[in-house]
């Protein structure tokens, strides 16, 4: 029923353009992670809601979801962080292909590692990880202090496949990553200074508000 439900809303979403569809097949093959349909769907409504005028990505991937974001928001900035070469390379093919390279500054990096580039771009009214989903609470930890007054976070891959329901995980690597995105979940729910809800489209899409 759930699957059904799924592809139901799925066909409902607008036509992408081609060269999003082309980005979506593109990573399909080449096993990029990128957001689910639904899921981008969602935040992209969000964030239309929330009309932030700069965007922090952490995570670009091929830039699909940076690319969305600029679309929908014509408006906004957006900062977004890639620490693989070929994706970076790639990020920066699909960008040129597009009206949003004004839009778009995309840094070469770990995350972790160029908090001081990445400030000098800052402040920003809404950041959004999806990159190392180990990483999770330390991306929200030392990027939160750039958002504005009442700016939001947006964290996607929260419920990773519905593996944090699964009681039995064989694989070690992902018993563990499971075990890291559940704290996260937990930390950020209780978190004092953001009010947080997740909801259960896409691979699962944490909301959090900052209180002040």
């Amino acid at each position: 029923m759930k699957d059904a439900i799924h592809s139901y809303v799925e066909s409902l979403i607008k036509k992408r353009s081609p060269l999003f569809i082309e980005m979506e097949k593109y990573a399909a093959v080449h096993n990029v992670p990128i957001m689910e349909l639904a899921g981008i769907e969602v935040l992209l409504q969000l964030l239309r809601m929330q009309q932030p005028k700069k965007i922090l990505e952490i995570g670009t991937a091929i830039g699909y979801s940076a690319m969305r974001m600029a679309e929908a928001l014509p408006d906004s900035q957006i900062v977004t962080i890639e620490r693989d070469d070929e994706r970076y390379d790639q990020a920066i093919i699909n960008i040129a292909k597009t009206d949003f390279t004004n839009q778009i500054t995309v840094l070469k990096g770990d995350a972790l590692d160029i908090f001081k580039v990445v400030k000098e771009q800052g402040p920003f009214d809404a950041i959004f990880i999806d990159a190392a989903k180990g990483q999770y609470m330390r991306f929200f930890e030392l990027y939160t202090p750039l958002l504005t007054k009442n700016g939001y976070v947006y964290t996607d891959n929260v419920l990773f496949k519905g593996l944090v329901v699964e009681e039995t995980i064989d694989n070690k690597r992902i018993r563990n990553l499971v075990s890291k995105i559940k704290k996260y979940n937990e930390w950020l729910m209780n978190h004092e200074d953001y009010l947080t809800t997740i909801i259960p489209v896409g691979d699962g899409l944490a909301i959090s508000r900052k209180l002040s």
